[in-house]
C-alpha cells in the first residue's frame, strides 16, 4: 500500500523521529511511504542515508498530491484542505474511504485505552463526512505499543559498547559512570552538574548538541565565573557530542549507565536501552505534563528514589535524591519485558488498516 504520513515539526528530535521511525519500518516492510513534512532539515543528520520505498516531500506540495491508500496525520497535524479535498474526492470514486488516522500523543494516562481507535467523523471542511480514527501508542494492552525495529534486541546483543566510547575519547574503564544527557533546559540542570562534579566516583558526561549544549554550557560559564577552575578539580569530565543518527543515537544510550531524555521519540529508545534513565517532559504552562509523569511512572513501577528524581527533574520537588542506579536498571529492564509482550506500533497499525480495508 502508498501509505501519506503527514508531520509538522515542532520540537526536531521528536515529531519528525517518531514519523521518520515509523516510515522507515513500514518500508522494511514492504509498504511505499510518503512523508510530508513542513521543514525536514533534522532528517540530513538523522537519517542521512534515507530508507528504500520512503519519498520526503514538502508540506506546501500537498496541492498536487493524489490521496495514497493510508493517511496518517501525526499528532493533530491536519492536512492541507487542497490534499482533503482530494481525499474526499477518491473516497467517493473508491470502494471504502482510506483509512485516515489520528496518531495520538504518547501517555500513560488512562484514557488513551479509552479513546484507542474511536471514531472521529469529520463535520466540517473539505473533508466533512468522511471519518479519522485515533491511534495511540501506549505501554499497556489496549493501546497502539511503541515503535519497535524486528531486529532492535540482535542489533543491541553485537554492539560494541566500548568501541564506541573511545570513538568518542572515553577509554574503558569498569569504575566510570557514564551518563548522556539529551534535556530541553531543566531548572535543576545545574544541581545535576554539580552532583555528578562531587562525586565520589569520576563520571563522563556526554551531551548531545542543540538546546541540551546550550543549557550546559550556560551553567558552566556561571558557575566557572563564581568558582574559577571548579570543573577541572571536579570529578566530572564533559564530552560534548556532535548531531547524531538515529542509529547512533541508540548506540549513545546503549553505551551509558545513565540516559537522560527528553520528549517521545527518545523515551521510548531509553525504554529499549534497559538502561536507568530520567525523562524530561515538555513542559506545559498548565503543568498537565506532571499528571503525565505520575501516570507514567505508576506504570515503570518506578522506586521511590527513581520516582522522586523524575519529579525532581521536571519542576515537581525541590530537592534531588542520590543516583540510585542500580535499582533503576532493574526496574527499567523489569519495564522492557513487561513492552516486549505487546506487538510494536507498526504491527498494530497494519493490522488496523487492513480490518479497515475489509470491513469497508
Amino acid at each position: 500500500m502508498l501509505w501519506d504520513i503527514f508531520c509538522k515539526v515542532i520540537d526536531n528530535h521528536g515529531d519528525i523521529g517518531v514519523c521518520w521511525r515509523l516510515s522507515a519500518q513500514l518500508a522494511r516492510t514492504g509498504e511505499q511511504v510518503r512523508l510530508w513534512v513542513d521543514d525536514a532539515r533534522a532528517l540530513t543528520w538523522m537519517a542521512p542515508a534515507g530508507e528504500p520505498g520512503v519519498t520526503v516531500l514538502a508540506w506546501s506540495a500537498q496541492a498536487a498530491g493524489e490521496p495514497g491508500d493510508v493517511v496518517i496525520e501525526a499528532f493533530g497535524c491536519d492536512p492541507e484542505p487542497q490534499f482533503q479535498a482530494a481525499l474526499a474526492a477518491a473516497s467517493r470514486q473508491r470502494p471504502t474511504q482510506p483509512p485516515w488516522i489520528n496518531l495520538e500523543y504518547l501517555t500513560a494516562e488512562r484514557f488513551a485505552q479509552r479513546s484507542h481507535l474511536l471514531p472521529s467523523p469529520v463535520l466540517s471542511g473539505a473533508a466533512a463526512g468522511l471519518t479519522k480514527h485515533f491511534f495511540y501508542p501506549g505501554f499497556v494492552a489496549g493501546t497502539g505499543g511503541l515503535l519497535r525495529e524486528p531486529d532492535l534486541a540482535r542489533r543491541q546483543a553485537g554492539f560494541d559498547r566500548a568501541g564506541w566510547l573511545r570513538g568518542h575519547g572515553i577509554a574503558a574503564d569498569p569504575d566510570l559512570r557514564v551518563v548522556s544527557l539529551f534535556c530541553y533546559e531543566p531548572a535543576a540542570l545545574g544541581h545535576l552538574l554539580r552532583q555528578l562534579a562531587a562525586g565520589p566516583g569520576r563520571t563522563a558526561l556526554l551531551v548531545t548538541a542543540g538546546r541540551a549544549a546550550d543549557a550546559v554550557r550556560r551553567c558552566l560559564d556561571e558557575r566557572e565565573r563564581a568558582q574559577p577552575g571548579w570543573l577541572a578539580a571536579s570529578k566530572l569530565a564533559v564530552h560534548w557530542l556532535p548531531l547524531l543518527s538515529q542509529d547512533d543515537f541508540d548506540h549513545l544510550l546503549w553505551s551509558c549507565d545513565l540516559n537522560f531524555v527528553r520528549g517521545e521519540d527518545s523515551l521510548v529508545r531509553a525504554l529499549w536501552a534497559g538502561r536507568a534513565f530520567v525523562w524530561q517532559l515538555y513542559p506545559q504552562d498548565d503543568g498537565a505534563h506532571h499528571a503525565k509523569l505520575a501516570a507514567f511512572l505508576d506504570w515503570l513501577e518506578a522506586p521511590p528514589s527513581w520516582r522522586a528524581f523524575h519529579e525532581f527533574w521536571n519542576g515537581g520537588t525541590a530537592q534531588a535524591t542520590p543516583l540510585a542506579l542500580p535499582d533503576w536498571a532493574a526496574a527499567a529492564r523489569a519495564a522492557r519485558e513487561r513492552l516486549l509482550e505487546q506487538a510494536d506500533l507498526a504491527r498494530q497499525l497494519r493490522a488496523f488498516v487492513q480490518e479497515r480495508r475489509r470491513a469497508g
